[in-house]
């Protein structure tokens, strides 16, 4: 693991922006609210910090389908600051998110899954066309859990 990892728990501000290059790689942009709860005195204070991230290709297009503003999100990455300057010719630079992955927190909300097919990873076959793993055989007894 990087030492320049960060996992962040918040609220998207919006929902996530799904943009093309000009050769056609999806990328998304992802905003969102982190906030922190803490007393001062037996009164409790909040702190909000806003993030952005950007995610690329196929979870681009993931999260641009499944994620909308206000949704809890669960985002790991790195954090990577970015400089520029302005046309006045001030400095500015940000802090965002190279975002590894996201998803909807379980904590208070459900969610449904579903896979997508992978792109090219398959080689000559298509998804249906390569062999199952293996199942292992039911050991179990009709009112006992499987775990």
């Amino acid at each position: 693991m990087s030492n320049n990892s960060v996992t962040l728990v918040g609220n998207l501000v919006e929902d996530p922006e799904l943009r093309f290059t000009p050769s056609g790689v999806a990328m998304a942009k992802v905003r969102f609210a982190v906030n922190r709860r803490y007393q001062v005195n037996g009164e409790w204070q909040e702190e909000t910090s806003f993030f952005g991230g950007t995610c690329w290709r196929e979870m681009a297009e993931n999260v641009a389908e499944s994620l909308q503003k206000g949704g809890r999100v669960i985002v790991t990455g790195r954090l990577e600051q970015r400089s520029w300057e302005t046309a006045d010719g001030d400095k500015r630079s940000i802090i965002e998110v190279r975002i590894d992955d996201i998803g909807p927190s379980l904590r208070w909300a459900t969610a449904t899954v579903t896979k997508t097919p992978r792109s090219n990873d398959w080689g000559n076959q298509t998804p249906a066309s390569v062999p199952a793993a293996p199942v292992a055989r039911d050991d179990y007894g009709p009112d006992e859990a499987p775990f």
